[in-house]
């Protein structure tokens, strides 16, 4: 494999010097510090991935407070309380994107919030538990008991939780091939997934990095050469 120093060099050379790179790989994540998350914060993040995947990103954002008053405040406890008239409503509801299956992932997903919550306290101590070197086992279990959480959908959700996690973005993966990581152009798989949950976790450990910034440093290595400007409109950060 490539030493990652090498690869960081050239994101850098790429974004105009270390000190600009630095600059885009964000906050140090804290997975504990998700275990004072409220249960309806959890849900609100979940939801706004949910619906933001596939669709345009910054219209999800401007739409978002009618998201929060439509959902009655992503509130688990309440929106397991309404009717069925409540979650028909809301398909022709104009505050939101009236997307049916989408609205339906509101209601799952708060069953699965809420379940989690009985078990572990809080969803978001759920959260901060689970092993830091193991996202694989975590995005897989939230494809399996939430709704709609599968593929890069839970990889952004926890990102934007800010647990530390990886995003395989087309760039990533193609900065993991050209490393020497044996995966293929679309890792899916449990083998490929299995291979880079185990190449970043050794990364973290040679360099000490979260796996967060590791995952940044491989995207702004290879690709298009996107400006600073717009990585930090498309991050937030």
């Amino acid at each position: 494999m490539l030493d990652f120093d090498k690869i960081r060099a050239r994101a850098a050379k790429r974004k105009g010097g270390e000190a600009v790179l630095a600059s885009l790989l964000g906050s140090v994540p804290d997975n504990a510090a998700l275990a004072k998350i409220p249960d309806h914060r959890i849900l609100s993040t979940m939801a706004e991935r949910v619906f933001a995947a596939g669709f345009v990103w910054r219209v999800i954002e401007q739409k978002w407070p009618g998201f929060e008053e439509a959902f009655l405040g992503f509130e688990p406890k309440r929106l397991l309380f309404q009717p069925d008239d409540f979650w028909h409503d809301l398909t022709a509801d104009k505050r939101i994107v009236r997307n049916p299956q989408k609205i339906k992932s509101v209601r799952d997903n708060a069953v699965f919030v809420e379940r989690m919550s009985k078990e572990h306290g809080s969803f978001g101590k759920f959260l901060a538990q689970w092993p830091a070197d193991d996202q694989i086992g975590l995005t897989a279990y939230l494809a399996k008991h939430g709704s709609r959480l599968g593929g890069n959908t839970g990889q952004y959700f926890l990102r934007w939780l800010d647990w530390d996690s990886f995003i395989i973005s087309q760039d990533m993966g193609a900065a993991l091939r050209d490393a020497g990581l044996d995966i293929s152009e679309n890792p899916t798989s449990k083998r490929d997934l299995s291979r880079i949950q185990i190449q970043i976790n050794d990364w973290v450990q040679k360099t000490g990095l979260p796996r967060k910034h590791i995952s940044r440093i491989l995207a702004m290595s290879i690709g298009e050469n996107h400006a600073p400007e717009t990585i930090r409109e498309y991050t937030g950060e």
